[in-house]
């Protein structure tokens, strides 16, 4: 069985790959989603991510879908105590943003959906910079002391309202980010790598990467000539125009060849072994498509094996 890791400076331990909630009452109905779910805690996993906005975009919902099929399936199965559920505010079309009295009252909304007394990780969605990071903080800070949230984290954050957050916390002694998650993959390396990855090294944050699959293009079913049918098609088959979207297919082909290994895993494993990141997030529609992205749990790339990705990807 894949043992788990730390998250960052957490008490949190976790399966090496987050099993993403965002197809969860969207592509995937209740049944589905309780069936991918089983699977994936059967092969170990226990790392759930959602927000509270998930799938607002879809025809006929109103956000707040994926929790609720989450918190149903922790209900039906009885083990919210083995499972670290991450969930997020800020996107919600009821709770828009990140200022004290919407973090309160969305959190409130999650964990009623979730049917849970707790959030083990609570991201900030998306930044709101015309929001002091004093009151952002502040609020997040509160819901720990209520015991209403274990940890916090931030999503899609500048380097720089990040360091600001950080050093907030540190000097007046309030709950600290303890994981961020960036738009991180082999065809987008430059939305996290730099200043943002240099500052998470630094401070000890733990990296949860999202569209870790590059939308499904990083799972190799996308080739020239070839349709697919899938919600995300057009932004995953756009890469293949691309020459270094070609290359990394190329590598991904020869290390998945070589370990016998879908592409998707080989894919999922540059990513875990790179600095500061714990568990990239990937999403499964069907249990099908679950064994490829639970076996980064067992693949280990050679140094040689990641420089050739490094390289074919820069």
């Amino acid at each position: 069985m894949t043992s788990l890791r730390k998250l960052g400076s957490s008490d949190l331990e976790i399966f090496p790959l987050a099993l993403g909630g965002n197809v969860f009452g969207w592509t995937a109905d209740q049944d589905q989603s309780f069936a991918v779910l089983d699977a994936y805690t059967a092969a170990g996993g226990n790392f759930i991510d959602t927000a509270d906005s998930y799938s607002a975009w879809g025809e006929g919902n109103r956000g707040g879908e994926s929790e609720t099929v989450l918190g149903a399936w922790l209900k039906a199965r009885g083990n919210r105590s083995d499972v670290v559920v991450a969930t997020k505010v800020s996107q919600h079309p009821e709770f828009r943003g990140l200022s004290a009295d919407t973090i309160k009252a969305a959190a409130d909304a999650s964990l009623r959906r979730l049917g849970t007394d707790h959030i083990d990780l609570y991201y900030t969605h998306f930044d709101q910079p015309d929001v002091p990071v004093e009151e952002i903080i502040g609020a997040l800070d509160s819901l720990v002391k209520a015991g209403k949230v274990r940890h916090i984290a931030a999503s899609n954050i500048s380097a720089e309202r990040l360091r600001a957050s950080l050093e907030f916390s540190e000097r007046e002694g309030l709950a600290r980010y303890v994981a961020l998650q960036p738009h991180y993959n082999l065809v987008s390396r430059d939305t996290y790598e730099g200043e943002l990855r240099d500052l998470a090294e630094r401070t000890g944050l733990a990296a949860v990467p999202y569209f870790a699959l590059a939308s499904g293009f990083l799972t190799g079913k996308y080739r020239p000539g070839t349709t697919v049918a899938s919600a995300r098609a057009g932004s995953a088959a756009t890469h293949l125009e691309t020459e270094r979207g070609r290359r990394v297919l190329a590598a991904l082909d020869e290390i998945a060849g070589a370990h016998d290994v879908p592409v998707a895993t080989v894919a999922l494993a540059w990513l875990a072994a790179q600095p500061t990141v714990a568990a990239p997030i990937a999403s499964a529609r069907t249990v099908e498509q679950l064994p490829a992205l639970t076996g980064v749990g067992e693949l280990t790339l050679s140094e040689a094996e990641i420089g050739r990705l490094t390289q074919a990807s820069a």
